[in-house]
């Protein structure tokens, strides 16, 4: 089943390519059907997830692949990954959906997310580091060419700069993963065997030096500050499909690997480190949020809030790394708001850039101010944008209250000077409702005269990610049934 979910887009991309006779509309619903099955398939193991032991597992898949150098196709879910999972088959779906009326070389830009689907999949099922890292260059080569090729203004340059920032974040990531491999006995690439027999134990010098290497890359694919300046060009640029996948997926390989990689397999080196990775998650969250208010291109301002939420992120696994007896369920609770958050974030940032999108295709504008009113002409894009912006605040009711109450509940509890980053959400608020107020109060001026409400693919792009933000909101039961033990094992092969 897992390698099915991999590789049946991945089919599906290459009969695109190699059938030139298929006519652009027929390519148009092939990609909605094949991206639809996906989520079939996701659902289909979701219903069969069962939780592994800890450290372990379910529904592994494994072939020897090279085994001189200990390398395996090795595949395999838990509770911090199934979840990713899902979130990528519904972005996807979503931005097929979303593309039905583009006319822009249709059937290669359908094949073109049908690759990129296949490897982020493949990012969150590998469980052996080469494979990982296979999967995690060749999405950067996917994005690329979503940003070159379909992006408007200066594309061809935050393409490029997006490509040379994230490439060389990889290029950190194989070095640390090389380290892996030389302190491990055997020597293995194996995933799950390095976080059973964690490498470097003994050496602390040289586990701090592959923790730094593995740090970088992670920390420039997040992005995080310093690391975040290809990350508002390559949104602002990009075609409004290719930032919700940027945004919703991509972004969130680099904090899954924070999870899954750095803290379990040098768990030592991330004690020592936890301070520093707290730091880092504070200063994000409140400079991210503190240059969003500062936007007046809306795209761009909603790029800035990924910066500010994935701080929120790093903050909770940092806290992870403060191990004394009685936070044991406080870090607990914090590894599991920053799972949260990723698959919250993911919906939520999807959905607002798929709704700048429409400004950009109604008007060629994000500039806030070249609107106003648009609550009169354009009554259900309002209130998907209000939607939107109120859960990406924190609103109770949405996913986003959920995930971020867990993070400071445990953050706090572990250490209460994290409580500072608290403050990135009244700022989150205010650059939230400024936007609301520039673009939809007031008069109907400017660029919102006439301006044309939601079409039914937007529509139905948009409001089935919204619609489960508040599900997961009202009702996160099922989906923190499936992370919380995963998040308790991370927790406790950190504190081992």
């Amino acid at each position: 089943m897992l390698s099915l979910i991999i590789l049946f887009p991945l089919a599906a991309a290459l009969l695109l390519v190699a059938v030139p006779a298929i006519s652009d509309a027929a390519a148009r619903w092939a990609w909605v059907g094949a991206a639809g099955l996906e989520v079939i398939l996701v659902a289909t193991v979701w219903g069969m997830y069962t939780t592994p032991p800890p450290g372990e597992r379910a529904l592994s898949e494994r072939i020897e692949w090279m085994p001189g150098i200990g390398s395996s196709y090795h595949l395999g879910v838990d509770g911090l990954s199934l979840p990713l999972v899902a979130l990528t088959a519904v972005i996807f779906l979503a931005c097929a959906i979303y593309a039905l009326r583009d006319t822009r070389l249709p059937r290669l830009q359908a094949a073109l997310f049908l690759f990129l689907q296949s490897v982020s999949t493949g990012v969150f099922l590998a469980a052996d580091l080469i494979l990982f890292f296979v999967f995690f260059d060749l999405s950067i080569v996917g994005m690329y060419f979503v940003i070159a090729g379909w992006g408007h203004k200066d594309a061809a340059r935050s393409a490029l700069k997006f490509f040379l920032y994230t490439f060389l974040g990889s290029l950190a990531l194989l070095l640390g993963f090389i380290g892996l491999y030389l302190g491990a006995a055997p020597h293995t690439f194996d995933m799950v065997e390095l976080t059973a027999t964690p490498p470097l134990s003994d050496n602390p010098l040289v586990g701090g030096a592959v923790l730094a290497a593995i740090v970088l890359g992670l920390a420039i694919k997040t992005p995080t500050v310093p690391f975040h300046t290809w990350l508002p060009p390559a949104h602002t640029d990009a075609p409004a499909i290719g930032s919700a996948v940027l945004a919703a997926v991509l972004l969130k390989m680099g904090t899954y690997g924070f999870v899954r990689i750095a803290m379990p397999m040098l768990p030592d080196a991330w004690r020592a480190w936890a301070w520093i990775i707290i730091a880092v998650g504070i200063i994000s969250a409140l400079y991210g949020a503190l240059v969003a208010l500062a936007q007046t291109n809306f795209k761009r301002m909603v790029a800035y809030t990924s910066v500010n939420h994935m701080g929120y992120i790093l903050v909770a696994l940092g806290a992870a790394g403060l191990v004394t007896a009685d936070t044991v369920e406080a870090r607990s609770i914090a590894v599991s708001g920053a799972v949260t958050q990723m698959v919250s974030h993911g919906l939520i940032t999807g959905a607002l850039f798929l709704l700048a999108g429409i400004l950009w295709q109604r008007r060629s504008s994000y500039v806030m101010s070249d609107y106003g009113g648009l609550a009169a002409p354009a009554p259900r894009f309002a209130a998907l944008l209000a939607i939107g912006a109120f859960a990406s605040l924190g609103l109770p009711g949405f996913s986003g209250f959920i995930a971020e109450f867990q993070i400071f509940t445990g953050s706090i509890a572990a250490s209460p000077i994290t409580a500072i980053a608290v403050l990135g959400i009244l700022l989150t608020a205010a650059l939230f409702l400024r936007a609301l107020q520039s673009l939809l109060t007031g008069e109907t001026r400017g660029s919102s005269d006439e301006f044309a409400d939601l079409h039914p693919n937007e529509a139905w792009s948009i409001v089935p990610l919204l619609a489960l933000v508040v599900v997961i909101g009202i009702l996160p039961g099922p989906l923190l049934e499936m992370i919380e033990p995963a998040a308790a094992a991370a927790v406790e092969l950190v504190g081992r």
